[in-house]
């Protein structure tokens, strides 16, 4: 595949996806960004002064229907896109005796639908041009979904289903799929979290191996911390009886 020069992130406005756009820049890249209030982001209107010609802001909320006219504008910008970097997430902490079903259905619409449905209105573009490649960032809490956060959880596992299902089709046509699945990062998200949260990272560094990532791997799954996403992955092998009892110890 060729350099990865021009890139669309959705999800921008603080934490990881701010950090990484931060990086990109100072490395040349090309960047459309886009969350909800881009274009009165004071974080991203002080980038897009400083990099006028390589930063282009657009707004977007991933809970809309139609993406139509974004994914034309975000496509146009540079004559093109090589990477499309889906970061939007929005996380809830909720018991049982909290459940609120308008925040179920506003993880799902942003976990996982946001990404459906723009992809299903870039993906012509991309196959257009025969070349390309898709991120999507996920979460270690895939691999098992733990005590008050599967409002989350859920949804982000059912993009990464998703993404074990089309990789192949999207191979066959010179389109690479990866995802991110990470830790606890320090942002005001996780800032709702009333736990210790093992290996906490900043959103700094969580960028750094993102854009890692990014430059130079093209594994179809990029995970870390070590640790924690070990520990995940042993609760998802080993019998549900033993799984659920340590997850209910955490209550």
């Amino acid at each position: 595949m060729k350099a990865l020069e021009k890139i669309w992130i959705v999800g921008a406005s603080s934490g990881i996806g701010l950090e990484l756009v931060k990086i990109l820049l100072q490395n040349s890249y090309k960047l459309v960004v886009s969350s909800r209030t881009a274009t009165s982001n004071e974080n991203l209107l002080q980038l897009q002064e400083k990099y006028p010609q390589t930063l282009y802001l657009l707004n977007i909320d991933v809970t809309q229907d139609d993406f139509t006219q974004s994914v034309k504008e975000a496509w146009s910008v540079y004559d093109g896109l090589d990477l499309w970097f889906y970061n939007a997430g929005a996380y809830e902490v909720m018991s049982i005796d909290q459940w609120d079903k308008q925040k179920f259905i506003q993880m799902n619409s942003t976990n996982y639908l946001g990404a459906v449905k723009i992809m299903t209105d870039i993906l012509p573009y991309f196959k257009k041009q025969k070349s390309g490649k898709w991120i999507w960032n996920l979460s270690l809490s895939t691999f098992f979904g733990l005590p008050k956060g599967g409002g989350y959880s859920a949804p982000k596992t059912a993009l990464l289903n998703l993404a074990q299902s089309i990789q192949p089709e999207l191979k066959l046509i010179n389109i690479d799929l990866q995802v991110i699945n990470h830790g606890f990062v320090k942002t005001r998200l996780t800032a709702k979290n009333d736990f210790d949260m093992p290996q906490l990272m900043s959103p700094e560094f969580a960028a750094s191996k993102i854009y890692e990532a990014i430059k130079n791997n093209s594994s179809f799954e990029i995970s870390f911390p070590f640790a924690l996403g070990a520990f995940l992955r042993f609760l998802s092998l080993i019998p549900y009886k033993l799984s659920l009892f340590l997850t209910r110890k955490m209550l």
